[in-house]
C-alpha cells in the first residue's frame, strides 16, 4: 500500500521474507513487521552497487569494508554526547508515522509492539530497541529502534526512517497530525544525518553498519558487533 507522506512511502511485506517471530530486548515475542518503510522519492536510476551491502555471512570481522554511501566511524566528538559510542557514521534519512490509524497508507503498529511515538526510528538491520542519537545541522535528537524500514530505499542508501515529529524538529517544519506529513520545511523529505549508536538491542539484527532490508540482516542474530570507535584522550 502506498504511503502518502512527503516523501511518499510504501510498506514492504516482511512476512513474505520470513514468517518467524522476533524477540525484543524486553523479552516479548512480537510478530515480524507486516511491512517495511519505503520512501518513494528514490531515483529509478539508483546505482546497483548497493547490492554490496549484503555480505555472505553476518559473522564477519568488525573491520568489514564500509558499504558505498556510508561513512566509516571516526573518533567521537565530546560535544555529541556523554554516552560512549558503539558505532558512528552517517547516512541519508527519511521519515514516517505509523500509528495504526489507517490514514495515509498506514499499515499498522510498529514491529516492536510499542505505540508510534517521538524518538522512534525504523532501521532495516539494527536490533529492535537499539539506542542512540542523530545529528542534523547541529541539532541532536535521541532515538530507539522501534520498527523495521526503510524497505526498498535502504537498497539505495537510505538507512534510517525518523519519526515525523522529530524530523519536523530537525528540519524546522511542523508535523500535520491530520495528514501525517511534515510541512513548512521547504519540502524536505530526505536529509543527511550523522548517527551514533550508544546501546545495542538484545534481539536479532546486525550490530554494525546498517544494511539493506532485503538482505534479511534484521532477522539474524549477530554475535560479532562492531568494534567501538576509539575515544581521543586529552592529557593535561
Amino acid at each position: 500500500m502506498r504511503f502518502s507522506l512527503s516523501p511518499h512511502k510504501n510498506r514492504l511485506a516482511a512476512a513474505t521474507l520470513l514468517g518467524a517471530s522476533i524477540l525484543t530486548s524486553a523479552g516479548v515475542a512480537s510478530a515480524l513487521p507486516a511491512s517495511a518503510h519505503c520512501a518513494d522519492a528514490i531515483p529509478t536510476s539508483a546505482s546497483p552497487a548497493v547490492a554490496g551491502f549484503a555480505p555472505a555471512s553476518l559473522d564477519v570481522p568488525a573491520s568489514l569494508d564500509v558499504p558505498a554511501g556510508l561513512s566509516a566511524p571516526t573518533s567521537p566528538d565530546p560535544e555529541l554526547g556523554s554516552a560512549t559510542p558503539l558505532l558512528k557514521g552517517s547516512t541519508k534519512a527519511s521519515y514516517f508515522w505509523d500509528d495504526a490509524s489507517g490514514r495515509a497508507g498506514d499499515t499498522g503498529l510498529p514491529a516492536s509492539g510499542k505505540p508510534m511515538q517521538k524518538g522512534m526510528i525504523a532501521s532495516p538491520s539494527w536490533p529492535l530497541f537499539t539506542e542512540g542519537y542523530v545529528i542534523y545541522k547541529g541539532k541532536k535528537a535521541p532515538f530507539f529502534v522501534g520498527d523495521r524500514g526503510p524497505g526498498t530505499p535502504s537498497s539505495s542508501g537510505i538507512m534510517i526512517d525518523i519519526d515525523a515529529k522529530t524530523f519536523a524538529d530537525l528540519t524546522g517544519g511542523t508535523f500535520n497530525s491530520d495528514t501525517l506529513a511534515v510541512e513548512g520545511n521547504g519540502g524536505l523529505g530526505h536529509i543527511d544525518v550523522q548517527y551514533v549508536v550508544t546501546k545495542w538491542g538484545a534481539g536479532v539484527g546486525k550490530k554494525n553498519y546498517p544494511m539493506a532490508f532485503s538482505t534479511g540482516a534484521w532477522s539474524r542474530k549477530d554475535t560479532n558487533p562492531a568494534t567501538p570507535p576509539k575515544v581521543d584522550v586529552v592529557n593535561d
